[in-house]
């Protein structure tokens, strides 16, 4: 058994994790309720016994950028009730006791080693943990459904995934033994410790992959469709998207693509249209909306939107307004606000 199955090994023993990340540990139903609810989201919270006998919660959350690590316990039967999450998706692996989960018009059973849960935003779920506790990993709504249409082709849109996730499987034991090493790195860590921008990209990129390319859900065919697609298509093509991608804050020249790609400027032109749906410059403005949206998702305070917009190209500040928001489904000003929150 390797070092990392050895430390999953013991932690679905049930031993307490991320203990120097303490946010909430209390024997009272209502202030669990009320102070796992600022984490997550409001739910209704109620035993199963009519005196809340042998009840007790405990929630320890590391918070990084896009995604959270947390472990959550409950003693005693306890039923909870989020609704929807709204906000953001949830992977429930479980390391003690058991849980029952009622999602949408279907039921799940998960417990240790064998399931596990994941939670869509849009889908109703209802559960009951018997003496449980779980490693759970959060991911911002936005991000993965950015992600999901970029990787379909299509615009961003709810995302519905298969809300089991059957342990045994060789794609769920990967996503498993990932969740480990989080929390593993946090502990490590430690509450004062961070990790490098890069570090951070990396990890977002690693949980994003296994989460929609290696667990069915709603999208799936949509991006093994387009992934296709891109494989398919012609080597002059693929070299003028890339040089595009590398080069996107450096002024266009057509005739610099089209020695990179080696067709004529009008072949490049009509081969874009006809094969990505975009003309070169759409695709070069959607490029560069990309990076305006990764540079003030970590800009400073003081940061100008304007100075940046300038800096990526965009000269017409109303207009690129208008399609950022159609992109993003936000103003890059609330972009900024909600780093700087």
């Amino acid at each position: 058994m390797s070092a990392a199955e050895l430390e999953m090994s013991a932690c679905r023993s049930g031993a307490e994790r991320l203990a120097a990340f303490a946010r909430v540990s209390t024997a009272d139903v209502d202030e669990a309720a009320e102070q796992v609810g600022r984490i997550f989201c409001p739910h209704d919270l109620k035993p199963m016994q009519a005196r809340a006998s042998g009840f007790s919660a405990r929630h320890n959350c590391a918070v990084f950028d896009g995604f959270s690590i947390s472990y959550v316990s409950y003693g005693g039967s306890v039923t909870i009730d989020p609704g929807c999450l709204e906000r953001f998706f949830l992977v429930q692996i479980p390391l003690q006791g058991t849980a029952r989960i009622r999602v949408g018009a279907g039921e799940i059973a998960t417990a240790p080693g064998r399931a596990a849960s994941l939670l869509s935003p849009t889908i109703p779920t209802r559960m009951v943990w018997t003496d449980c506790a779980q490693a759970i990993l959060l991911l911002d709504r936005r991000m993965v459904e950015q992600r999901a249409a970029a990787l379909s082709g299509r615009a961003a849109a709810a995302v519905e995934f298969d809300s089991v996730i059957d342990l045994c499987a060789p794609a769920a034991h990967g996503l498993e033994m990932k969740v480990e090493a989080l929390m593993t790195l946090a502990e490590r860590l430690g509450p004062s410790g961070r990790i490098s921008p890069v570090a951070m990209a990396d990890w977002r990129e690693t949980l994003l992959d296994r989460l929609l390319n290696r667990h069915r859900h709603d999208l799936s065919d949509a991006i093994a469709t387009f992934s296709g697609q891109a494989e398919r298509l012609p080597r002059a093509l693929r070299a003028a998207r890339d040089y595009l991608a590398d080069n996107a804050t450096e002024p266009l020249e057509l005739a610099q693509l089209a020695c990179v790609s080696g067709i004529g400027i009008r072949a490049l032109q009509l081969g874009f249209r006809r094969h990505f749906g975009l003309s070169i410059s759409e695709m070069l403005r959607d490029i560069r909306l990309a990076h305006l949206h990764a540079r003030l998702s970590q800009a400073a305070p003081d940061a100008s939107i304007t100075d940046i917009a300038f800096d990526l190209g965009f000269t017409h500040l109303s207009r690129m307004a208008g399609v950022y928001r159609a992109k993003f489904g936000e103003t890059p000003s609330a972009t900024l606000r909600r780093r700087m929150s």
